[in-house]
């Protein structure tokens, strides 16, 4: 290189860079800052990341805005670090060779968390292989002079390369660069093959990928949104499948109908809504399916640990064992008790008592008399956990006071007591609540609950059993209940409907 070249190119000036930030303005509060590096910028305070980002995109647009123009004579703002942001590692101790080269262009950066957002006057070569980079404005091609025609004093035909002799001939590239191939179109890591017909169908997969990647790229999630996307892509996928007679594509359209499903109920539990059949939704007191579970597993648990025989003792242990499920102790009132239509509530804590399933501070009498400004520390053993710290029951001690304020909302229902419900009537309604669709209809998919169910839940007779359905049809809690030889069928209605845990129909298999 002359000593005319090297004194140009020391004389040219480097490129701007100047970086916007998002930063948490303080510990303990969503409040953000926004600070430029640019001397003439202060500081900016928002109240959420959300509106803080939404500040900083506009802040830089500012800067674009009123200098929209990146200087042509001017090199790479990133050759001040030698360009090591976006030069790959060789893996032989050094970095690849790098050359800059075409017009100068204003790059925006931006990091993947959105919290960094950096703005640079730098070739177009470099932004091109800087991760992140998008070209927000180029400069004008310098027009170079006709050989034969001489240059006009001081005229300056500029090349943005840090290796370019100026006064000398271009140098001729060293090969020619590899023809690149059209990009090929994909979804799900699968490309979509340009000859696939229907056209519109491999529009739709097409059209699928895009929207997938743009979700990826978006800073709040949306469920719904989500939901949709995998709903067309398993439609996409189940004709993708006819078309080839493909089984992966088959198994592929079944995960996305699954990701469907658990998008949607995600989005559910988020709101604390079930939509049911497309009707209005339903705000339940247990607002999402694990809750609708626990309370399964804690009436399959009495049912198999009931020191006593009969409805009565098992209501009794039921709602005991919500009290303490946790930590195997738990505070109870004297009124917790006797509102279960218990016929003989001191005797059955007395029996529970001496049993050693429950142990008491003092006496039955005084749990019955205890108010709730004086209520009586009890202890369930059985419920306490192990050396290994853990229980019978998966749920934490936040899990627990929502699994007892259902069950207790639904044995103390004003209609239950208005008709004076027996024990028996009432376990009753709490297993009816767990077996539900999410319409209300009882059993699975509305097709009834088994006999040998209610029977293992609330130990009674089928005699019996008809008594207590008739009780709870009275109590305006079952509509059009029949119960046969195999099946109670009916509807729960309308004001119960909250109170219910339906049960959900298993994912298909893969």
């Amino acid at each position: 290189m002359t000593q005319a070249a090297v004194r140009e190119l020391e004389e040219r000036v480097p490129g701007r860079s100047w970086t916007v930030r998002l930063d948490a303005s303080g510990r303990g509060g969503t409040a953000v800052r926004i600070s430029c590096s640019r001397p003439a910028c202060a500081e900016q305070r928002h109240p959420s990341a959300a509106a803080g980002r939404a500040a900083a995109v506009a802040h830089i647009r500012d800067h674009l805005r009123a200098d929209p123009a990146p200087r042509a004579g001017v090199y790479c703002a990133c050759r001040e670090e030698g360009c090591q942001s976006h030069i790959a590692d060789s893996g032989r101790g050094r970095a690849e060779p790098w050359r800059c080269g075409g017009p100068v262009v204003l790059a925006v950066i931006t990091d993947r968390q959105g919290r960094l957002w950096q703005v640079r006057e730098c070739c177009s070569r470099c932004a091109a292989a800087t991760p992140g980079a998008k070209t927000a404005a180029t400069s004008q091609k310098p027009q170079t002079p006709d050989r034969a025609t001489p240059a006009a004093p001081g005229a300056v035909a500029p090349q943005f390369s840090d290796l370019h002799d100026a006064s000398g001939p271009v140098p001729a590239p060293r090969s020619a660069p590899a023809r690149r191939r059209p990009p090929q179109a994909k979804i799900a890591q699968r490309v979509v093959p340009h000859d696939l017909r229907p056209v519109t169908l491999r529009d739709e997969l097409i059209e699928l990928g895009d929207l997938f990647r743009a979700y990826q790229l978006r800073n709040e999630p949306d469920l719904a949104l989500l939901a949709d996307l995998h709903d067309r892509k398993a439609r996409a996928f189940t004709a993708w499948a006819d078309a080839n007679r493909d089984e992966a594509l088959r198994r592929e359209a079944r995960r996305a109908e699954q990701a469907a499903r658990a998008a949607r109920l995600q989005h559910q539990q988020r709101t604390g809504d079930i939509i049911v059949d497309g009707g209005p939704a339903v705000a339940r007191l247990l607002a999402v399916p694990a809750q609708w579970e626990h309370a399964r597993t804690v009436l399959a648990h009495v049912t198999d640990h009931t020191p006593l025989p009969g409805p009565e003792a098992r209501l009794l242990v039921l709602m005991l064992t919500l009290r303490t499920a946790h930590t195997g102790t738990g505070n109870v009132v004297g009124q917790d008790l006797t509102g279960l239509g218990l016929t003989g509530p001191e005797e059955l804590v007395e029996k529970l008592s001496d049993c050693g399933w429950l142990e008491l501070p003092g006496t039955a009498a005084d749990l019955l008399a205890s108010r709730p400004e004086n209520a009586t520390p009890v202890t369930v053993p059985s419920l306490a956990p192990g050396d290994d710290g853990t229980g019978p029951f998966t749920f934490g001690k936040k899990m627990r006071p929502k699994l007892s304020g259902w069950a207790q909302k639904i044995v103390s229902d004003k209609k239950l007591r208005k008709t004076k419900a027996t024990a028996a009537t009432r376990l009753l309604a709490l297993t009816v609540a767990t077996q539900t669709d999410t319409s209300g209809s009882l059993g699975l998919q509305g097709r009834g609950i088994t006999l040998d169910t209610l029977t293992t839940w609330v130990p009674a007779t089928p005699g019996e059993l008809q008594i207590q359905v008739h009780q709870l049809t009275e109590a305006d809690w079952l509509t059009n209940a029949a119960l046969t030889d195999t099946h109670l069928t009916g509807q729960v209605s309308e004001r119960i409907l909250p109170l219910t845990c339906p049960l959900l129909p298993p994912d298909d298999s893969p």
